[in-house]
């Protein structure tokens, strides 16, 4: 009797499981239609970027900057122009995603624009071009399973992979980020969440 009872209570367990997760899947959002709009980071639930950065320093045989005392907020932002993407994905607070497929505009703060586009072109340059005007930031997408990824190749010549995904209705963003700068011997890996604004 009692291997019947728990029989019936794993099933009944197992069957509300079920549909909880058929209710999550009913919440999901198509993320090509619910990417689009204003974003502003939840800091309660986005790792701390310093944090991330001094991490993958120190997973490369150095020594991080910060020390125990020195909490300074945005510590590792900042460095040669040719950093400037890195930091933007993985410290700006505020970002404005426009989608008109298969190009995206993405605008962080102070306006700093990064266009991608998800038809899998490639990119055109020479090598001529990178010495002459100092490289460029170039960035492609490819939706795939419901998520954005996006490869970025900074101008320093390191790489980024970032994944983009909706939570809460389409309310949250969560980003989950691989930046290789080349300097770096290994990568910075951090999940950054948003909240829509609009």
């Amino acid at each position: 009797m009692l291997q019947f009872f728990r029989l019936i209570r794993f099933s009944l367990f197992t069957l509300l499981l079920a549909l909880g997760a058929g209710y999550t899947l009913a919440q999901d959002v198509d993320i090509r239609t619910g990417l689009a709009g204003q974003w502003v980071i939840n800091d309660e639930l986005s790792d701390n970027t310093d944090d991330a950065v001094e991490e993958a320093i120190e997973a490369g045989g150095g020594k991080g900057g910060r020390g125990f005392f020195n909490r300074q907020e945005d510590f590792y932002r900042g460095g040669p122009p040719e950093h400037e993407l890195y930091d933007r994905i993985s410290y700006d607070d505020v970002l404005t995603i426009e989608v008109a497929e298969p190009e995206l505009r993405f605008t962080y703060e102070n306006d700093f624009p990064r266009v991608l586009h998800t038809d899998g072109r490639r990119r055109r340059a020479s090598a001529a071009d990178f010495y002459s005007e100092g490289g460029e930031d170039w960035s492609s997408g490819l939706f795939e399973a419901n998520a954005l990824v996006v490869e970025g190749r900074p101008r320093d010549g390191g790489f980024t992979i970032e994944t983009y995904t909706l939570e809460a209705n389409g309310a949250r963003l969560r980003i989950e980020m691989m930046i290789q700068p080349d300097s770096f011997r290994e990568p910075i890996e951090l999940v950054r969440y948003f909240d829509r604004a609009d």
